[in-house]
């Protein structure tokens, strides 16, 4: 998988783990198909969504995004691997991809503080989603 394969996954600071959330068993997943907007990037996710954070810094912000975190095991990049560019900023930590067509940043990936590596999904851009039904979890990523 190139970019975004296991082996090269470093630098995910997720809210829930400043938060200090636990995450909790993956009881009620449900598995996802999700991508860019001209459809360039698609993959697929497993997730509870559970939680969904709305953080506040300038990146998200200005870009709508809502996010969750899963594992390596819970994401599958099925096409798109070529079409992606990757934007880092402030720590320069979080590997930001999206899409060279449209422009989509559908996912980021980097590891915890722990050091467990995972992938930041982007909701908005899973298919068929109601987002207004999810319930979101503040997040001050501003002041980070």
């Amino acid at each position: 998988m190139g970019c975004v394969s296991q082996r090269r996954v470093t630098g995910f600071a997720a809210p829930f783990i400043r938060l200090g959330v636990q995450r909790k068993a993956m009881a009620e997943t449900k598995k996802y198909s999700g991508g860019c907007h001209c459809g360039a990037v698609r993959f697929e996710v497993e997730t509870d969504l559970t939680p969904v954070f709305d953080c506040n810094c300038s990146y998200c912000q200005k870009r709508g995004m809502l996010w969750t975190h899963v594992g390596l095991r819970q994401f599958q990049l099925l096409k798109g691997e070529d079409q992606l560019a990757e934007y880092r900023f402030n720590k320069r930590v979080i590997r930001h991809f999206f899409c060279r067509n449209c422009g989509i940043s559908a996912f980021a990936s980097g590891q915890d503080e722990s050091g467990e590596a995972g992938f930041g999904i982007n909701v908005r851009c899973l298919d068929d989603l109601d987002v207004a039904a999810l319930k979101l979890t503040p997040f001050d990523g501003r002041s980070m």
